[in-house]
Parts: C-alpha cells; structure tokens; sequence
C-alpha cells in the first residue's frame, strides 16, 4: 500500500520556524509531484504548497508566500515544508498529498483532486 508518513509538527510561539517532513512509501516517489495542504478548524482544505517531480520549481499559496518553503529529496522519498514567521492564523492541520499517478514534469498541483493519496496530517499550533 501507499502511505505517506508526517512529522514534524508541534506548539510554537509567534514568528518560530517548524520544519514538516512527508516520507512516502510504496510507489515510485520520482514519478509524483507532492504538495501540501492544510485545513483549519470549522475551514476547508486550503492549498498551501507545490513541487513538481524534478523538485526545481515550486508554487505558493498568496497567504505563505515568502515565509514557507517546500523542497524534495527523491533519494530519500520524502518531501519537505520550512514554515518560518508563523502566524496564529498559521494553526491548522496540514497534510503531505502525493499524485497518484505518473505527474507530467512541470506538474504543480493546487486542487485537492490533484493528488490521490494522503497522509495522516499533523498539528502545527501557533500561539500569539
């Protein structure tokens, strides 16, 4: 089975950093683009990242840009999100989401029926 495995998440205050990592098992990672998402309470899923397969060119939601970064190891399977000058309105669960089949290569995802598969989510929490 495919499963994409989060860590990472955590309680900090104000403008702290956290770092997010996605390990993914159990299907080719280098023919997937990834992104990352993240859902609040009482909201929707929200868009927040992309990368495509290559890992050379990514995409932002408006409201992280210039304060996440996502990034990629293909040796390593596993995708990444830098979030730094966190923001209260930055507390949400986010989730890792992988496409579920070959991804052209200049592929960026912003929707969530862009990705077939999921992971678990994890809890980042800011406090003001």
């Amino acid at each position: 089975q495919v499963q994409l495995e989060e860590s990472g998440g955590g309680l900090v205050q104000t403008g702290g950093s956290l770092r997010l990592s996605c390990e993914v098992f159990g299907r080719t990672f280098s023919d997937a683009a990834m992104g990352w998402f993240r859902q609040a309470p009482g909201k929707e899923r929200e868009f927040v990242a992309a990368i495509i397969k290559g890992g050379w060119n990514t995409h932002y939601s408006d409201s992280v840009k210039g304060r996440f970064t996502i990034s990629r190891d293909n040796a390593k399977n596993t995708v990444y999100l830098q979030l730094n000058s966190l923001k209260p309105e930055d507390t949400a669960v986010y989730y890792c989401a992988s496409t579920e089949w070959y991804a052209s290569d200049g592929f960026l995802g912003t929707a969530s029926y862009d990705y077939g598969y999921w992971g678990q989510g994890t809890q980042v929490t800011v406090s003001s």
